[in-house]
Formats: structure tokens, sequence, C-alpha cells
């Protein structure tokens, strides 16, 4: 028998006032975080000065500020809630297909202070990570108060990490297109669960943009190129397609060789080296540390020399898969933009030695780049485009941004690659001893 129609309205009226409410929520909290850790990394550098230490006794007492911050971390992560290591993207798509759980009483608060202490200590993460794991988490807390189908609790999950996304990056648009894509093999797909996602992410940028203000994540100015260099962006996507997947290996065999010390030595021991690392790098090589949100937008308009910008993106490379593979809650996101923006601006510069090409097509680059390195990686081409777009504001480059992300989803995916959450949940489903599903929707 069919439910009265008064009755269906007063369902999809409560779903839908459950999803706003996760919006809303997602982005107080993840606003907070935000803040919080922006504040922790502007400061960390002054904290040896705030003390009265300086020189070389300065980056000493870093080392260990820092590693004493990531091995607090990794006690919370480890002693509380382990799958809050990492980003929690993989997490909350393997509940949305029923093979992980969202423990909301544990993930919230140790994505929330792990994340905090690990950030803030300067690692090579993004933010993103634990605002769509804790967006999820609040997704769970609210719809596990009423009464609905188990496809319906799921898609609030994603509808949680959508705000999640939205509140990180300040786009909206790309967080719903996010959990659409990315997440198509999961996601339990129909035109309610559509606007749940839709209304949680509206929510959410409504409640970032009022906190604040609408100001592109990482706003950039820049003119469309012309016609005749868009070639020019083929061949980066082309490269950039090879390099998704030589990262993805990369993050994968880093994983692995971190998870053998642990077992055989410590699972401290990774994340001690790694601060006692980057704690001197926060005063004397600040570009290598961090999500690089700033060095994106310094590096476009004030590049470095060719030298300097092949040792960053090298060292930014080695850093990011170090850092993901220390067990911190921490996005990853964040850094392959980064490591986008300099590797791109690194090949732009490279081809103006033998080409006569403006210096303002270094921003295009950066900007297609990062659409770029995304799709290679993740495999959602369209979302990389979108959401760098509503990044920067650059609006004039959607079309260059469209030619390097699908030309490098193309070339990653005939070099073999897969996306690298799909590849994150198989591990955690191995080692958990979980059997690995056979999935061919993200081919």
């Amino acid at each position: 028998m069919t439910p009265p129609r008064s009755e269906t309205v007063t369902k999809d009226m409560a779903f839908y006032g459950i999803a706003l409410l996760i919006g809303f929520a997602t982005a107080l909290v993840g606003t907070v975080f935000h803040r919080v850790v922006g504040f922790m990394q502007m400061h960390l550098p002054q904290v040896p000065s705030y003390l009265g230490v300086e020189g070389v006794a300065a980056a000493v007492f870093l080392a260990f500020l820092c590693a004493s911050m990531m091995c607090l971390a990794v006690l919370l992560v480890r002693k509380f809630a382990p799958e809050a290591s990492g980003s929690g993207v993989q997490e909350v798509e393997g509940a949305m297909a029923g093979l992980r759980q969202v423990r909301w009483q544990r993930v919230l608060p140790v994505k929330f202070f792990g994340g905090l202490l690990s950030l803030g200590s300067g690692l090579v993460g993004g933010r993103e990570g634990p605002t769509i794991h804790m967006g999820a988490s609040i997704a769970q807390a609210l719809s596990q108060r009423v009464t609905m189908a188990v496809s319906e609790a799921r898609a609030l999950l994603g509808a949680g990490a959508a705000a999640g996304l939205t509140a990180a990056f300040n786009a909206p648009v790309a967080s719903v297109l996010f959990v659409i894509e990315e997440a198509r093999g999961v996601f339990p797909y129909s035109m309610r669960t559509y606007y749940a996602v839709i209304l949680a992410s509206g929510a959410s940028v409504l409640t970032t943009v009022a906190l604040l203000g609408p100001t592109p994540f990482m706003a950039m100015s820049a003119t469309a190129p012309e016609l005749v260099v868009f070639p020019i962006f083929v061949l980066l996507g082309v490269v950039l397609g090879v390099m998704g997947v030589f990262f993805n290996r990369l993050v994968l065999t880093s994983l692995d060789y971190a998870q053998q010390i642990s077992v055989r030595y410590s699972a401290y021991l990774w994340p001690l080296l790694l601060g006692l690392c980057i704690g001197p790098m926060v005063l004397w090589l600040p570009d290598a540390t961090g999500g690089g949100e700033s060095l994106v937008e310094r590096l476009v308009h004030h590049p470095l020399s060719l030298g300097l910008l092949g040792l960053l993106a090298i060292v930014r490379l080695v850093m990011t898969v170090a850092s993901y593979a220390a067990g911190t809650p921490a996005g990853i996101f964040a850094p392959i933009l980064a490591i986008a923006v300099v590797f791109s601006v690194f090949f732009g510069k490279l081809l103006m030695l033998f080409l006569p090409l403006s210096p303002d097509l270094l921003v295009a680059l950066a900007v297609a780049g990062m659409a770029g390195l995304f799709s290679s990686t993740i495999r959602a081409p369209m979302v990389g485009v979108v959401l760098i777009v509503e990044l920067t504001g650059a609006y004039s480059l959607a079309v260059p941004s469209f030619l390097c992300a699908m030309t490098a989803s193309v070339v990653a995916s005939s070099c073999g690659g897969r996306p690298i959450y799909e590849l994150l949940l198989e591990r955690t489903l191995r080692l958990a001893g979980q059997s690995v599903p056979q999935d061919d929707n993200h081919g």
C-alpha cells in the first residue's frame, strides 16, 4: 500500500532537515578546526623566540616539539580510533558500502584533536581529510536519532562528507560532485539522497561564508590563455597522468614500509623521526612543510628559480608520502595540489627555456596542473576541474583545466592506475582481515 502523500512529505522534510543540520554542524566544527590549525601553523616558528631560544637551539627545540606532537597524535589514534589515521575518505566510502563503521563517539574527538596536533606541527597533510571524516561522524550521530532506511543513513554519511569538504575548501559544487563521481560505486543514489547532499553542502557553505567570508580558498587572478598554447596543457596532462600513478604506488609502498617498522620496532618511530625532520624545516625550509595552501598562491605570482622549483617538488613529494604514512589524522588533497603547482610551474619555466611563452602562462599551468594531478590520483576529473575553479576563482581557466584533467585521467587509466581511495580502502580491509570486494565502478 502506498503511504499517504502527507506522510511522505513529512518524512522527506525530516530527512532534508537532518541534512541541513549536518551541514550547519559540520561547518561550525570545521571552521573552528581550520582556525585553530591556521593559528598553530602561523605561530609554530615563533615558539622558540617566545621562550628566548635562538639559532640552532631553536631548530632542536622545534624538532622535539614537532616530534612530540606527532607522537601524541598517533597515540590518540592507536588507543581510541585506529580508523582515524590518515584521510577519512576511504573510511566513509567503506561505511557507505557497508564494509566499515563510523564510530562517531571515537572518531570525532580523535580526528579533531589528533588533527590539531599533527597539522599544527607542520606535518605535510591536508585539513580536508579530518573535516570530511568529522562531517560523516556528525551525520552518523544525527541519523542514529531517527528511524530511517539503511540506504538513507548511508547516504547521509556522504552528505556529511560533502559538507566537510565544503567547509575545508569553500567549494560546494565540487563537494556534491565528489560524492556523486568519486564515490559513485558506493553512494546509494536517488533524487532524495542527491538532494540531501546538496542541502548539506549548501548549509555548510552558507555557514562557512558567514564565518570566514566569500573569498576563494586559493584566490588567483588569471586570464584565459590563447588557443595556440592549448597543446601544452595536454602535454602537462600526459606527464601528470604518469606522475599520479607513481604517486599512488609510492603512498601505498610507504604505508607498507611504515607498517613493517611499526611491527618490528615501534609505531612511534616513524612519526618521531618525521617530527625531528620537520621541526628544523619549519624554520629553515617552511615551503616544504604544511598543507601548502599559502605556498600555492605565492609560487604562481613569485616563482622560484628552476633549480629550486625542482628541489622543492622532490622534497614536497617525499614529505607528503612520509607524512601520510605516519599514521596521524591528516588529508592528502591539499598536499597533492601543492605538489601539482610546484611541478607545473617547474614544467612551465622549463618550456620557457625553449619556447617564447608569456610568464602569465605559469598561473594557467598551475591551476590546470592541480586539476590534472587530482584527476590522475583520485580519478575524478570533473570534480578536479570544478574543485580547482572554485578554489581559485579562476573561471577563465576552466577549459585548459578540463583538457589537462581529462588527459591525465585517461593516461593514468591506460597505465593501470586506480583511484587512491579505492586502493587505501582495499588495504584497510586486508589489514582488518576482511574480504576485498571486486568492483569495476572506478575503472
